[in-house]
């Protein structure tokens, strides 16, 4: 190499080493003043879907209300910053007050920030279970004004709401809602389009579950909405259903042969369901969740005509 080879080498790498600092000064000017930031965890929107409902969207959460010249009807409020957005737009946008709040469940991602509507005369509605444990647990949101066990009905002059309890499925004291005339269902979390349930199924009754939205679809509605994933029709929640009821079948059948769990997680594939999303990364861990809740609640880890 010639001399000339040997100083344009070093040159080069001294250019280099001083792109390198200048980089890192930078970064470390921008962080120290403040200059970059997080993007925000949550984005907001609200969307009307049928004649009076609306959904609020935040990040991958997902509520329903209703608004009437008698007054608004809100269901989760989800979070204290979720629910100070919301109460602002519904106030500039509508200019009528809010009647009822209504809580679908008892997990917290979802019944947090209550109490921005705590000074607003409202009504705080749920099932009796979602009240019974938000006391004994002594979560941090307003407590139900109002319970009921089974079925509670609402309306708003041409607007009805019905509310039921269905028995366990997610959480507790999970409830529909059906909006009329619109013909709008609204449920969180049992029921969930175009994506995979949770990963492990961490709190669902899976058998609670497929019963559960077996009655929800006798009930009268034409448009779905989750409290995760897609909005959708009927159809699509009976095709849920059907993932449900396969799910629970195949793992059964396994047990039933004798399969272990990881023999099961590495043969079962129900590829008529790999349209959704998660499918691939979230199959095994269904099929984990199924086995453990049949082995333990269930019993079959210790039934004596199973090996």
């Amino acid at each position: 190499m010639t001399i000339f080879s040997l100083v344009q080498k070093q040159l080069y790498q001294i250019s280099v080493m001083k792109k390198k600092t200048i980089f890192l000064i930078f970064l470390l000017t921008l962080f120290s003043t403040g200059t970059i930031q997080a993007a925000p965890a949550d984005t907001y929107k609200i969307e009307q879907l049928r004649g009076n409902v609306y959904r609020f969207v935040n990040d991958r959460h997902r509520s329903v209300f209703l608004v009437t010249t008698e007054g608004i009807l809100l269901t989760d409020p989800m979070n204290p910053k979720a629910a100070a957005w919301l109460q602002k737009e519904l106030q500039e946008r509508f200019q009528v007050p809010i009647k009822y709040v209504v809580y679908s469940h008892n997990h917290s991602d979802h019944i947090y920030g209550a109490e921005i509507f705590k000074n607003t005369q409202a009504v705080f509605i749920s099932s009796q279970i979602t009240r019974d444990d938000l006391l004994l647990t002594r979560a941090k949101t307003v407590i139900p004004d109002i319970s009921f066990e089974k079925t509670m009905y609402l309306s708003f002059g041409e607007n009805k709401v019905e509310l039921r309890y269905h028995g366990p499925n997610d959480g507790r004291g999970s409830i529909s809602m059906l909006f009329k005339p619109e013909k709008v269902l609204f449920v969180v979390d049992w029921i969930i389009l175009g994506r995979m349930p949770w990963q492990k199924l961490w709190s669902y009754d899976i058998h609670g579950m497929i019963q559960s939205t077996k009655e929800v679809l006798a009930l009268d509605f034409e448009y779905f909405v989750g409290g995760h994933g897609d909005t959708g029709s009927k159809s699509d929640v009976a095709a849920y259903l059907s993932y449900l009821e396969a799910l629970y079948k195949v793992v059964i059948d396994g047990i039933h042969a004798g399969k272990s769990l990881e023999q099961l997680k590495k043969e079962i594939r129900l590829d008529e369901f790999k349209h959704l999303r998660m499918y691939k990364e979230w199959l095994p861990k269904n099929i984990e969740g199924v086995y453990e809740r049949l082995m333990e609640e269930s019993g079959m880890g210790w039934r004596p005509d199973i090996d």
